[in-house]
């Protein structure tokens, strides 16, 4: 079905009604397999037909369905959110006051202190968006107004050439960081699953979304090894492994905790209300612990131990195949970003320049 463009009776009940009706059209395009509870996903389709009344319920709406496992709707409505916050303040009338140079600023100025890949996905959801609005709206004389949103040459959104590196962590500091995680004061309740994710995410560089996802059908024993059958992104599969002596008496502690609250989950990690935990939560401890170990990055998410393993797995094989396999990069060359910071080869570059002075 086809509407106005300018449906409702204010631009901002418009606007957040285009939303709404995007948002509905990308979740039926975004892959549920990770989807833990399928009725919080059918409970959010109801509400993105009509339901949303305000940007708040669709904040919470987003943040639901997100960690319920359907993590790709925030490259579309983390961006959008904020372009309704930043278009209220102007007062329009009609969503035909919305031009290029207005999505421009806004990217520009949203985006200050964003990373390239995520002034993409801003570029990306707002392309999508508008030209979403180009197909569906139509007016009394069956004529469609057409945005034909573009945003070409927008600063160094495209390519991956002027991305930061990432922020990891040296060996001093992951050492101090483990003794972190072994020494820092967690409830007793959930002292054991706090810690099990956190080495199992820092020990084998598997993705929080990827550890957040596993059961225990998944994890089988090798000697002195476990085994760990993850889900990568595309749900491609991929093995990792990990010596059993950094995390079989945490497991099994965590196992005594489960058992003793009643605790149901197919997933390995849950809360005490026998849900799934969420990756917020689990990048909040990690925070905990750097901060408690004195160690300050630019970066303090869960996701930056992926980065220290990834970082130390090559410096000590300099095997970038292996650095690849390991952490299911799809190809070399986004592995390739961790040669940056091998140091050894780096300094053979201050042997040359010395032999050239002299």
């Amino acid at each position: 079905m086809r509407y106005n463009l300018d449906f409702k009776n204010t631009f901002d009940e418009t606007l957040l009604f285009w939303i709404e009706r995007f948002l509905h059209s990308k979740i039926t395009t975004l892959s549920s397999r990770n989807v833990k509870n399928k009725e919080i996903l059918n409970s959010a389709m109801r509400e993105l037909r009509g339901g949303i009344k305000s940007i708040e319920q669709l904040k919470v709406l987003s943040k639901k369905v997100r960690n319920d496992g359907l993590i790709g709707i925030n490259t579309y409505a983390n961006p959008l959110i904020k372009l309704f916050y930043y278009l209220k303040g102007f007062g329009f009338a009609s969503m035909k006051e919305i031009d290029e140079e207005i999505l421009k600023d806004f990217i520009a100025i949203s985006c200050s202190q964003l990373s390239p890949a995520s002034k993409r996905n801003h570029r990306i959801a707002i392309i999508g968006f508008f030209g979403y609005i180009d197909k569906q709206n139509e007016d009394d004389e069956n004529k469609s107004y057409i945005f034909n949103i573009e945003l070409k040459n927008i600063g160094d959104i495209r390519g991956k050439s002027g991305e930061k590196l990432p922020s990891f962590m040296n060996e001093n500091e992951l050492n101090k960081f483990i003794n972190g995680i072994n020494l820092f004061p967690f409830s007793e309740k959930t002292i054991c699953r706090n810690q099990l994710v956190i080495k199992l995410i820092l020990y084998t560089g598997i993705r929080v979304s990827e550890a957040l996802n596993l059961k225990y059908k998944d994890i089988s024993s090798d000697g002195d090894n476990f085994i760990i059958q993850v889900k990568g992104k595309g749900n491609k599969p991929r093995i990792v492994m990990i010596l059993k002596r950094h995390i079989e008496y945490l497991l099994e502690g965590w196992n005594l905790q489960r058992n003793k609250f009643g605790l149901k989950s197919e997933y390995i990690f849950c809360n005490l209300k026998d849900k799934p935990l969420t990756q917020a939560y689990v990048s909040r401890n990690v925070e905990k612990i750097l901060a408690y170990a004195g160690i300050r990055k630019e970066k303090n998410g869960a996701h930056m131990l992926r980065h220290s393993f990834a970082t130390l797995l090559y410096r000590k094989s300099l095997d970038l195949v292996l650095v690849q396999e390991a952490l299911g990069h799809s190809s070399i060359a986004t592995s390739r970003i961790y040669t940056h910071f091998d140091t050894s080869r780096l300094s053979k570059t201050t042997s040359i320049i010395n032999n050239l002075t002299k």
